[in-house]
């Protein structure tokens, strides 16, 4: 994602690496275990002021991008909140503000305005309980009643569900996929909290029993939303993957540091060949994920036919790869590593949960066997 930034995105990274230095350093990670949110509002409303929530809203509706390719743009804001374990919902609140730029709703503006000024947050309801709870499965029952949209079913896990303004639910009527915008006051809905390895985000169950809305919730067109979500799916990998970078570079960095700092009869640990082949085989897979990162956000930015498949590929790399370095992190700190007074552990977090969002490795390797086949059935 930093292989080849532009003196402006250079820019922007330096004044969010600079914001988050001052505002979440690890200190302020461990106070914020206790906080309901995860994050401070102050803290949100102020990133949003630097542009976190705007790079993939229309100029209309009052984003706009420093590169003209908003996916990559954004990466470059995820991978500091990765190198950083920084709190906030970065990704649902972009996917759904994107949604909603694209749209095009009129009744949708104030909720934009209102996610581009940090003064709410939103959350996209993609994944789903089980027996659908395999990556991409959508089976919550969306349906015209009248004038009314009725929602069915449980969605989880929900980022930041219990604390966001609203909800972009994505659902199914008939063969094809709904999206609509829901207030997260609305009748019938409730949102039961999960548990998570990660300090600062939160994640919830979130239940629709017989929820209504007006039609002008909608977010797209009823049953012809396909094409709407995997694009949004496509930014959240893109995001998750520059975030989980971001992460292993901390990690492999102060890996690194211990290795030349600390000494083993007489000698640091960097000098013994042994450790210096685990070392080889971090920087190989850091190096490789940094490269794969990239390409699958240029792909997603430029809307290559290509796009799905290289965010896939880089969600499957990075999320088994990562985990390995991060496990190679902690076994080079020795019993320090595995100390909640020591940082290490706020980027383990970071990744493991990354490695599990919108599709396991082994789930997106599925999904790029069908890709393939689906593209050599069309030739």
């Amino acid at each position: 994602m930093l292989l080849d930034l532009t003196s402006d995105q250079e820019f922007f990274r330096e004044t969010t690496a600079k914001f988050l230095d001052e505002h979440v350093p690890a200190g302020e990670l461990r106070l914020l275990r206790n906080n309901p949110a995860g994050f401070d509002e102050k803290y949100w409303r102020r990133g949003a002021d630097l542009g976190w929530t705007s790079l993939l809203v229309a100029e209309e509706h009052g984003g706009g991008t420093i590169s003209d390719r908003g996916p990559v743009d954004l990466g470059v804001i995820a991978y500091e909140f990765g190198r950083h374990a920084a709190p906030g919902p970065l990704v649902p609140t972009n996917v759904v503000a994107a949604a909603l730029s694209a749209a095009g709703n009129d009744a949708h503006v104030a909720v934009i305005d209102d996610l581009l000024s940090g003064a709410s947050t939103a959350s996209w309801c993609f994944g789903e309980a089980r027996p659908n709870d395999r990556f991409g499965s959508v089976a919550l029952d969306v349906r015209v009643d009248g004038t009314q949209i009725v929602l069915n079913g449980v969605k989880r896990p929900v980022e930041s569900a219990g604390h966001a303004g609203h909800l972009l639910v994505t659902g199914r009527t008939g063969k094809g996929l709904t999206q609509v915008l829901v207030p997260a006051d609305a009748a019938g809905m409730s949102i039961a909290p999960m548990r998570t390895v990660d300090l600062t985000r939160r994640f919830d169950v979130v239940t629709f029993d017989d929820v209504r809305v007006p039609t002008d919730a909608l977010v797209g067109e009823i049953g012809r939303a396909d094409d709407q979500v995997e694009r949004q799916l496509q930014v959240a990998l893109v995001m998750l993957n520059a975030e989980a970078v971001g992460a292993m570079q901390t990690a492999c960095d102060m890996a690194v540091e211990w290795a030349f700092d600390r000494y083993s009869f007489g000698r640091p640990l960097a000098s013994y060949q042994a450790l210096k082949h685990r070392f080889a085989d971090m920087k190989t897979w850091l190096e490789a994920s940094y490269a794969i990162s990239e390409v699958a956000a240029d792909g997603v930015a430029s809307g290559s036919p290509d796009a799905a498949e290289l965010a896939s590929v880089a969600k499957a790399f990075i999320g088994e790869y990562g985990n390995e370095l991060m496990h190679e992190c902690v076994q080079m700190h020795g019993g320090i590593g595995v100390t909640f007074e020591h940082d290490l552990h706020l980027f383990l977090r970071r990744q493991t949960v990354n490695r599990a969002l919108y599709g396991t490795p082994a789930e997106h390797r599925q999904r790029i066997a069908d890709l393939v086949e689906q593209r050599e059935a069309a030739a």
